[in-house]
């Protein structure tokens, strides 16, 4: 049975339109690591968000809440992430992250980065819950050391 010129270009284009679709669904090989990484500054933006909030005063100081979430943005710091930044993973290649590929052209500075997070938010989690203006004194280093790093390495929405 010889098909007609037109029903083999309808099969064609309908068979070439589910593999392009099946293409935008298929998770790519860098999905779990930008998912991580995802998630991992949502939690960092959290629990800035409560120290800032208090810091501004949006949100009631509490000794408490501050020292918690001082303490889990030190503890996110301090989290050995190297696995959520494989070489690849960036905004040029995947649509669904900001990380811009600087970050791979200069991992050493992007490391560095990183260390000054750690130091910030150790002295955050230090002085978080001795009062307000201990944590004032210390928002601004940490807000600047998570700019630092996405003024540079991450693509503004």
């Amino acid at each position: 049975m010889q098909r007609s010129l037109p029903a083999y270009a309808i099969a064609l284009t309908v068979a070439a339109s589910t593999v392009f679709a099946a293409s935008q669904i298929t998770p790519g090989p860098y999905d779990g690591a930008i998912k991580a990484r995802q998630s991992h500054m949502q939690l960092n933006a959290f629990n800035i968000g409560v120290l800032a909030g208090m810091a501004k005063g949006k949100i009631e100081y509490n000794a408490e809440a501050a020292a918690n979430a001082a303490s889990n943005l030190n503890a996110l710091a301090n989290l050995h992430g190297g696995n959520y930044w494989p070489e690849g993973s960036d905004s040029v290649a995947n649509q669904n992250t900001n990380a811009l590929p600087a970050i791979w052209q200069n991992f050493p500075d992007f490391a560095s980065k990183a260390k000054a997070l750690k130091v910030a938010t150790a002295q955050m989690d230090m002085v978080a819950g001795n009062g307000l203006d201990a944590l004032k004194g210390q928002i601004k280093a940490v807000g600047g050391a998570c700019g630092g790093c996405h003024k540079v390495y991450r693509q503004s929405e």
